[in-house]
């Protein structure tokens, strides 16, 4: 892989979320239907609708990961086969990734573009990398204490550093083209071992005043710079805390269904802001390729009657509302209508 930039987005791409799986407690995962046939027509929307070149295949099950990875090379897509783990040891981490490995090497050497994207924020959403049995936990142990942080910031490095050295020599022999990570910046990966710098870049109001020079200064680097996991929620407010967007969704305390934790006003037009920014900005300074999160989250339904607390939708960084029980009307005969970020990014895309 070469490391000459081109001045315009290379990669225009989305996340497309096959499953996350609960690997902590029962399995369970995000999206209960997976159907062969909805797969393709999404992915072909997200081609022709969305105008995107590359999807973002995430999920934890790597049959349902090699089977939306082929539909969408067949359809003409740039693959980013992306195993996403979920509170794993690292063991189990190394197995799951190399097992996808060599899916995605027997996809490359079909023809198909592979990028192998060696997991996601895996010192955060796994263990061992970290004290603490939860992500909450986790992130209690990072940040609680002002004062230990930098020395605990340093021993997520220090460990993640010694996983990859073992494990990506291990992938590159099972998987012959480019391989990349999805970071977390504090993560400090060492970005020789990989093709792509990619990393999860979300703005927030914190840091929206340096948010452009800190992009400029990630693109200045000489690697490709893939910008991943940047997204917000649907209600209002939602961009300046985008980050922790997803955090109103809590549970009832009776019956420990998902449920949010206030009543929020929808802001559709806002998430569509917020991405169409994002979107200008990243191409403007010379990001190689960016994978809006995401397409859709089959586990938070929209449910406009009844209790707002149960209209799930508004926790999702989805840009189509999945709908609980009911067929779209714009794409007839799939369970999901598109948001207003939809057009947004496909306006931007097409230009």
């Amino acid at each position: 892989m070469t490391n000459e930039k081109e001045t315009t987005m290379r990669t225009k791409g989305i996340c497309y979320d096959t499953g996350f799986l609960d690997g902590a407690r029962d399995g369970s995962t995000s999206r209960e239907r997976f159907d062969p046939d909805l797969v393709r027509r999404e992915l072909t929307i997200i081609r022709d609708d969305l105008h995107c070149t590359a999807v973002q295949v995430v999920g934890g099950d790597p049959d349902r990961l090699e089977l939306a990875a082929r539909c969408a090379a067949e359809l003409g897509l740039a693959v980013w086969f992306s195993p996403y783990p979920l509170d794993l040891t690292a063991e189990q981490i190394r197995s799951l990734l190399l097992d996808c490995a060599h899916r995605a090497e027997r996809l490359r050497h079909d023809g198909a573009e592979v990028v192998f994207v060696a997991g996601v924020e895996l010192s955060m959403m796994n263990r061992g990398f970290l004290d603490g049995d939860t992500v909450t936990d986790r992130l209690g142990y990072l940040f609680a204490d002002p004062a230990a942080r930098p020395a605990r910031i340093a021993e997520v490095q220090a460990r993640l550093g010694e996983f990859f050295r073992d494990l990506v020599p291990a992938i590159r022999a099972a998987f012959h083209g480019p391989v990349t990570y999805a970071a977390i910046q504090f993560e400090g990966v060492d970005w020789a071992l990989f093709d792509i710098v990619t990393l999860e870049l979300i703005r927030s109001a914190e840091v929206a005043d340096r948010f452009r020079d800190g992009v400029r200064t990630l693109v200045a680097q000489p690697k490709p710079l893939a910008v991943t996991g940047f997204g917000t929620a649907t209600w209002r407010g939602s961009g300046d805390v985008a980050p922790r967007s997803m955090e109103i969704l809590g549970s009832d305390p009776a019956t420990s269904a998902p449920r949010l934790t206030a009543v929020l006003e929808r802001d559709e037009a806002g998430q569509a802001h917020y991405l169409r920014e994002l979107l200008e900005l990243f191409d403007d300074e010379g990001v190689d390729s960016t994978f809006v999160h995401l397409f859709a989250l089959y586990n938070l339904p929209h449910r406009p009657d009844g209790d707002p607390r149960d209209d799930l939708d508004l926790a999702s960084l989805g840009v189509v509302k999945v709908l609980d029980g009911k067929l779209g009307e714009t794409y007839p005969g799939m369970p999901w209508e598109p948001k207003a970020a939809f057009a947004a990014i496909a306006d931007r895309y097409s230009a």
